[in-house]
């Protein structure tokens, strides 16, 4: 009587098997919180001994700070690519604001809440944070800086200007954990608005090119207002607010 084959196991390299324990943790955060992640937890999460997360991560405040950094980025990959396409500037931005202010994106808004709160007290966390405000605040800016090369945009100081835009979205986000249906339409356009104004565009510009590069893209429905809700991509299915306030 021959008996089924053993299923071989297969080693992991230690670079595949961290990077799986960080999207794991990243997970974890986004649905959950970053007071979630422990190393047990993770360790069930993977079917692992906790001993083989500590291995990675000897301090579990490490492994915080690298499953937040890895929901962030992801998050600023998606609305604010390093390499952007060959778009207008213009129509970058209008695609960052209907990706960026919907609530497919309420979850990373959470979890950028939860971060600046535990961050007060969990240095590594506080680092993190920190350096994903400056990454936002650089990508931003680098966009307003080309609009502005290429005539589309007009602002006198784009530095100050991206902070204006990253501070009212902010401010809309930290409303995440809160109803916001019955919000009148001229507040949930605020940093649409914001924008328009700073950057001496048109009113309704950027939700016009929004809704025609939603069309374009082949969405089901193109939004009313710069507010459409795709599904982002990536590992941890990151969300939605712009994190880079502080100078």
């Amino acid at each position: 009587m021959s008996s089924s084959p053993q299923r071989k196991r297969i080693r992991k390299s230690p670079a595949d098997r961290r990077a799986e324990i960080v999207d794991a943790a990243a997970a974890i955060a986004l649905a959950e919180g970053l007071e979630c992640i422990t190393l047990r937890r993770i360790g069930e999460e993977l079917g692992v001994r906790p001993g083989l997360i500590s291995h990675y991560f000897p301090a579990v405040e490490d492994l915080v700070a690298e499953a937040f950094g890895t929901a962030a980025g992801s998050e600023l990959n998606t609305l604010l690519p390093a390499d952007p396409a060959t778009q207008s500037p213009t129509d970058r931005l209008a695609r960052f604001f209907a990706l960026a202010t919907g609530a497919a994106y309420d979850d990373i808004s959470r979890l950028w809440i939860n971060a600046r709160h535990l961050s007060r007290y969990r240095p590594a966390l506080r680092d993190r944070v920190g350096h994903q405000e400056a990454l936002w605040r650089g990508r931003l800016e680098a966009l307003v800086l080309d609009g502005v090369d290429c005539g589309e945009f007009r602002t006198a100081d784009p530095y100050v200007t991206t902070i204006q835009i990253l501070v009212v979205i902010d401010g809309l986000g930290a409303h995440a954990n809160t109803g916001a249906a019955d919000r009148p339409e001229v507040v949930t356009r605020m940093a649409v608005s914001t924008a328009e104004r700073e950057l001496g565009l048109e009113s309704g510009t950027l939700t016009r090119r929004g809704a025609v590069l939603d069309a374009a893209r082949g969405d089901t429905a193109a939004p009313s207002d710069a507010h459409g809700t795709p599904t982002p991509p990536g590992p941890a299915q990151v969300p939605k607010t712009a994190h880079g306030v502080l100078p």
